[in-house]
């Protein structure tokens, strides 16, 4: 067995043991428990049926270690590592596009701004058909095979040809690539002349320079209070989290603390630089707000600061932090548990193995807890008061809001819900927009005179039924009729992301959002000063 092989299991097996902040290993691995992994791996490499790579069978090892600990604790190798970073980290090397894949070609649906194509003239509706001069339409054409021949180091310089309607060939860019910026935000606007609206989708290094810069937009334009969502956003680094609460509590408030076996207790306090501690603030979340989104979550609702609109979030609990392996490969192992201000550990229970913890999701649906509050049982061990008023909160898996908003089943039908999987509705959003566009940027300078003014009328749905019959997927007039609305306001929006941004698209989108359209109604009615929620 190579010797690499020996040294890199013995420090794989000290990870498990545990270490300190400062590195001390806290227990001693025998040489028999060492040898006893190095002679397994020694068996199947002399006698397995087939040839087995070494490389291979240390990662399985170490991925099946990590499964037995936690759900979150997880091995990843050097590619996966710079895969999982560039989110958190906000940003990527490449041309700078968003695109889709339509009938097997790539069609931009904006340049990036300030970006690298932006700079060359690439417009939106533009169709890549070559790249180097290889053609890039087809079956083969995928994300990966996109992101593998587009993205590149930066100063590296892509030919692409580009089809452009209206022009009589194909049109030949050279594109510089360039870093491109990975927003964490996705839309910040005034949702009424006193209440503004930010969404965040991750904690990333770039999350707080995006938050600063949109609410010093929005205190320009009068926001006095403001709806924070958090929906769907999965967590990120646990730093940001605290800055961002930081944000809106005032001096020397407890934001988190975490505690970990190997771990010193750690607290986190409020300091006085927020930029927003007086005025209401509502934050969104539901099931798919999880760690860095449940801190800051949890924060504001035990200081009675803001409200909580939605439904209970996901239940992570937990703190990895990263260990780097020699190969360029790390293991980020879960060191410790954190807590919001009351004292609520809000991981929810991983006993039963890694399926069951992530089928948790399913499980709220099929019990009916996404439609009905009262579906949710809470023991009393786990509930605790805020730190003003006294409410009762819960924890023990994930943060439960302060209004229910269930989730709502009669949206998508099997109809709409297959022109959404197909794809058919985006394909037909983005050919109409294309057909159109010269003439609705005269008539819609803006987002707010688009939504203002723009209509999905009957006969435009028509036109994607008809188009939708065109790619097999038939109408079912009783599904179509009960989803109307709701395709309607899809539909709006996917004609306003492709003239504008995706921001655009959000800002369609909330306005059919029922967690939305309560947050405002309590901003701008009694509902904090009865509850005495700080503001």
């Amino acid at each position: 067995m190579k010797l690499f092989k020996q040294s890199f299991l013995a420090v794989l097996v000290f990870f498990f043991v545990g270490f300190t902040s400062n590195q001390e290993v806290k227990g001693q691995v025998s040489e028999e428990q060492v040898e006893k992994i190095v002679r397994a791996l020694q068996v199947i490499e002399f006698a397995y049926i087939d040839s087995v790579s070494d490389e291979a069978l240390v990662e399985h090892a170490i991925r099946g270690i990590l499964k037995e600990l936690d759900p979150h604790s997880m091995y990843l190798s050097a590619d996966e590592l710079r895969r999982a970073n560039e989110p958190l980290e906000g940003s990527f090397e490449g041309i700078g596009v968003q695109f889709n894949i339509l009938n097997d070609t790539i069609v931009i649906v904006s340049p990036i701004p300030g970006g690298p194509s932006e700079k060359v003239g690439i417009m939106p509706g533009d169709k890549i058909v070559t790249i180097e001069g290889e053609k890039a339409t087809g079956s083969h054409v995928n994300n990966e095979m996109v992101q593998r021949k587009l993205r590149g180091d930066r100063g590296s310089k892509v030919t692409v040809g580009i089809y452009r309607r209206g022009a009589p060939e194909i049109l030949d860019f050279t594109i510089t690539r360039d870093r491109i910026p990975i927003n964490s935000l996705d839309a910040a606007f005034m949702a009424t002349p006193e209440i503004g609206y930010i969404k965040l989708n991750r904690f990333s290094r770039t999350t707080m320079r995006e938050y600063r810069q949109a609410i010093d937009e929005l205190k320009k334009e009068g926001i006095k209070h403001l709806i924070l969502d958090l929906n769907y956003n999965s967590g990120g680094f646990l730093d940001v989290a605290i800055d961002l609460a930081d944000q809106f509590l005032e001096r020397n408030k407890l934001i988190v603390y975490t505690e970990g076996h190997s771990a010193p207790t750690q607290r986190f306090n409020s300091s006085f630089r927020g930029n927003f501690k007086e005025g209401k603030v509502v934050v969104l979340l539901n099931e798919g707000s999880a760690s860095a989104s449940e801190i800051v979550a949890g924060a504001l609702q035990d200081w009675d600061r803001g409200l909580l609109v939605g439904r209970r979030s996901f239940g992570k609990g937990l703190v990895q932090r990263p260990f780097d392996l020699p190969d360029g490969s790390a293991i980020r192992l879960t060191t410790a548990r954190y807590h919001t201000p009351t004292g609520r550990s809000i991981q929810k229970p991983y006993d039963e193995g890694t399926d069951k913890y992530y089928a948790d999701l399913t499980t709220r649906l099929q019990n009916g807890e996404l439609v009905s509050p009262e579906n949710i049982t809470f023991p009393d061990s786990l509930k605790y008061f805020t730190k003003n008023n006294e409410r009762v909160v819960y924890g023990g898996g994930g943060i439960m809001p302060d209004f229910f908003i269930p989730i709502d089943t009669n949206r998508v039908s099997d109809y709409y819900g297959r022109l959404i999987r197909r794809g058919i509705m985006n394909s037909f959003g983005i050919n109409y927009t294309n057909d159109n566009r010269e003439a609705f940027s005269q008539k819609y300078p803006d987002v707010e005179t688009f939504i203002a003014e723009f209509e999905v009328d009957d006969e435009l749905l028509e036109k994607l039924y008809n188009y939708a019959a065109s790619q097999d997927v038939k109408r079912d007039t009783d599904e179509a009729d009960a989803s109307e609305k709701f395709m309607k306001n899809q539909l709006k929006g996917l004609i306003a992301r492709n003239l504008f941004d995706f921001s655009a698209l959000i800002q369609v989108s909330l306005k059919l959002d029922e967690a939305y359209l309560k947050a405002i109604e309590i901003l701008e009615d009694d509902t904090f000063d009865r509850l005495n929620i700080h503001h």
